[in-house]
């Protein structure tokens, strides 16, 4: 498959940098197939739509995987009474003790507000999520959901602005992310039994079909070879004399002012709910949160 160098704006100042082994492409087929029910795909142009009906949901992975980089794709979610379900988009590694970074967005009934859960997982333990509604209402336009990823910091994006912040602590002795690369997933399913109110509130089938639509689909990430080892995945996305990539350079490393002002307000009037304060799930406080907020 031929790889389409695509630049973002925002990236116009690395101009100069080498970008080997990076992909970038705004069509789904170049970069994605479905995973599971092809039967629930719905193709209008730029435009996939994902549905949920009482026989199936739908899922879709990238052809790749990658280590560092920035994944991008706009999506609309489902419009309605959409309790019940949840429209998911990670990127996550394989096995036990896999990594993984989540969006999930819990539906709900006509009128109440989508909450969006995050979670990071790191080699194979999660429980760290993060709820939060959103300042727009996520059914009536498509929203642009990004991961930032590098040896530095995770960093998870809404329309360009952070929302959750996940930094590299390993001086701190707390693993961090870095050696295993992931793909990416998105997908529609019914989890009646969690996403709504607890599962107090079921999903309505009289709604179906339940769909999400997706498009801007973007990668700009360093590509791994499945045969790749872990040594050599980390040597080969990492820069060196060389070669150099976007997410090494300092200014990568951590938010900007700007940035850490708009994480510091989303936090203030958006969070719901975070692990780090549930003392009934964690009557000791995770390690992590002891040295940021994030």
């Amino acid at each position: 498959m031929a790889v389409l160098f695509k630049m973002p704006v925002v990236l116009g100042f690395f101009v100069g940098l080498m970008m080997l082994g990076l992909a970038s492409s705004a069509e789904f087929h170049e970069l994605f197939q479905p995973g599971w029910a092809n039967d629930h795909f719905i193709y209008e142009g730029e435009l996939l739509k994902l549905k949920l009906d009482n026989f199936s949901g739908a899922g879709f992975a990238s052809k790749s995987r990658y280590l560092f980089g920035k994944v991008s794709m706009q999506i609309k979610l489902v419009e309605g009474d959409s309790a019940g379900t949840v429209t998911a988009y990670y990127m996550s590694s394989e096995g036990p003790y896999h990594n993984e970074f989540d969006f999930e967005f819990l539906g709900n009934t006509t009128g109440e507000p989508y909450l969006l859960q995050t979670n990071v997982y790191v080699n194979g333990v999660g429980n760290r999520e993060q709820r939060m509604n959103l300042w727009f209402d996520p059914t009536k336009d498509f929203h642009s959901y990004s991961l930032l990823w590098n040896q530095h910091q995770v960093v998870f994006l809404v329309d360009e602005t952070p929302i959750r912040l996940h930094t590299n602590m390993e001086h701190k002795g707390i693993p961090f992310p870095k050696d295993q690369a992931m793909g990416v997933y998105s997908s529609i399913w019914n989890a009646d039994d969690w996403a709504t109110q607890g599962g107090l509130v079921k999903t309505d089938w009289s709604h179906a079909p339940f769909v999400a639509s997706y498009k801007g689909f973007e990668i700009d990430a360093c590509e791994c070879p499945v045969s790749v080892t872990a040594d050599e995945i980390a040597k080969k996305c990492s820069s060196s004399a060389e070669k150099r990539f976007w997410w090494d350079e300092p200014t990568m490393s951590e938010l900007s002012l700007h940035q850490s002002h708009q994480l510091v307000w989303v936090r203030a009037n958006h969070l719901v709910y975070d692990y780090c304060t549930d003392t009934a799930r964690f009557p000791i406080k995770p390690v992590e949160c002891e040295h940021h907020r994030h």
